[in-house]
């Protein structure tokens, strides 16, 4: 799209101000479809997704708008740098956060004048059509902005990847599926970001304050259903707390509600799929076969109605696994955690570091010096202290290991979805 790329920065920074400003003109439309795609609560949906995807498209307005030029004068030469954009951009996005992760690639990759095709999963296509509508309703030039619906491996998904006029991957998804999009585009040296899975560790130390890392675990284990890359799988737990801790964890777990998406109540959603539901209940049986006690959960809910026939499983903690369980290794990806004591703040960041995985981490403590230094032991991409999910979307986004390549987030989305070019300007001495 030429005359897309050719329009200034604050032009096309504007356009990204009018989608923000349709999406809140159709906030109801995009919370339904975004309910019917995946059966999350409307609380969350109202208060999240589809906020979060209008904040994406003027946060990044702002970013960009505002972004200064590089410049470099030494002696009689200057240097200073431009950047162009990568031209076409695949965008890639998962079914757990669908809206509010295609806007935030969705958004810098406009803003710095690409194309984009949009590929929603399969699971939930709806929130993506309604977008498509609404850059057709202000205008956006046509081509701009391409959402195209079909299936992953030898279908859209791959057509994508593999297409010669594609220019760059953007994808959020399971690490399998990254190293396979790596792969397919090595030929070509396409630039790829990748957010993928994770098997996040949560640090609680004996002198946190316990209410505070219990509801923050509550939170970072089970919302959206455990279906958050994000969310804490493994916590560490310091032994003098640990029996306290647990036992309030799964009372906590226990007294969430699964109630209808449209009830402002509900607290607990289903999985996406029955295909997800079985996946996340053979961990619950392996959990079992390696020993592990079930503190809360591990099995599926019932209701005496139609949910019955939903993809529900019960929130689970589990204590007793070895660090080398395949339940403690794995990505699992549902409202499940396992709670492991320890003894010393070395052992903790040891036992947290033991992963494939490096996305993100939480670390519960009254102590400013342990906070940094703990945080900066951990080998994660993100790291929450005392708090969870909590972002600055001018901050870098993404993991280490197998959790991902490359951030996004403020100026590093800008830097991926653009090449710079260095222009180098020998000046002329002045003459008397």
């Amino acid at each position: 799209q030429p005359g897309w790329a050719a329009l200034p920065v604050a032009e096309r920074a504007g356009w990204m101000r009018r989608l923000a400003d349709a999406i809140e003109a159709r906030f109801e439309e995009l919370v339904a479809a975004e309910i019917a795609d995946t059966g999350k609560s409307i609380t969350q949906t109202r208060t999240l997704d589809i906020p979060r995807g209008a904040a994406n498209f003027r946060s990044f307005a702002e970013i960009a708008a505002q972004r200064p030029d590089e410049a470099f004068h030494l002696k009689d030469v200057l240097s200073y740098t431009v950047r162009r954009p990568l031209g076409v951009v695949a965008v890639i996005v998962p079914w757990n956060l669908p809206f509010l992760l295609a806007t935030w690639k969705i958004g810098p990759s406009l803003v710095a004048g690409n194309a984009i095709v949009v590929k929603p999963s399969e699971h939930t296509p709806g929130s993506m059509a309604v977008l498509a509508d609404i850059a057709a309703e202000v205008g956006l030039p046509p081509g701009v902005l391409n959402v195209v619906h079909g299936f992953g491996g030898g279908s859209t998904g791959q057509f994508l990847v593999e297409h010669p006029g594609v220019d760059a991957v953007t994808f959020t998804g399971e690490s399998r599926t990254g190293s396979t999009i790596m792969k397919n585009v090595a030929d070509r040296v396409k630039p790829v970001s990748f957010e993928l899975g994770g098997k996040n560790a949560g640090l609680v130390f004996a002198d946190a304050d316990l209410d505070a890392a219990v509801e923050g675990s509550v939170r970072s284990v089970f919302t959206n259903g455990g279906q958050v890359c994000l969310c804490t799988e493994r916590l560490y737990v310091e032994r003098p707390i640990f029996e306290e801790f647990v036992t309030r964890l799964a009372k906590r777990a226990g007294e969430l509600r699964f109630g209808r998406p449209e009830d402002e109540d509900t607290t607990m959603m289903p999985m996406i799929s029955a295909e997800h539901r079985d996946k996340v209940l053979s961990y619950y049986r392996l959990a079992e076969r390696e020993g592990a006690e079930f503190r809360a959960g591990g099995g599926v809910p019932r209701f005496g109605d139609e949910r019955d026939g939903g993809y529900y499983v019960e929130p689970t903690v589990l204590t007793g696994l070895p660090p080398a369980s395949r339940v403690n290794r794995e990505e699992i990806f549902g409202p499940v955690c396992h709670v492991t004591p320890f003894d010393t703040e070395a052992e903790a960041v040891a036992l947290a570091n033991d992963s494939e995985y490096g996305l993100a981490a939480t670390v519960w403590t009254s102590r400013l010096s342990r906070a940094h230094r703990v945080a900066q032991s951990l080998e994660a991409g993100l790291v929450w202290v005392n708090t969870w999910y909590l972002r600055d979307l001018r901050t870098p986004f993404g993991g280490v290991k197998l959790s991902g390549i490359g951030r996004e987030g403020g100026t590093d989305s800008l830097d991926f979805y653009s090449e710079p070019t260095t222009i180098t300007i020998k000046l002329e001495p002045e003459h008397e």
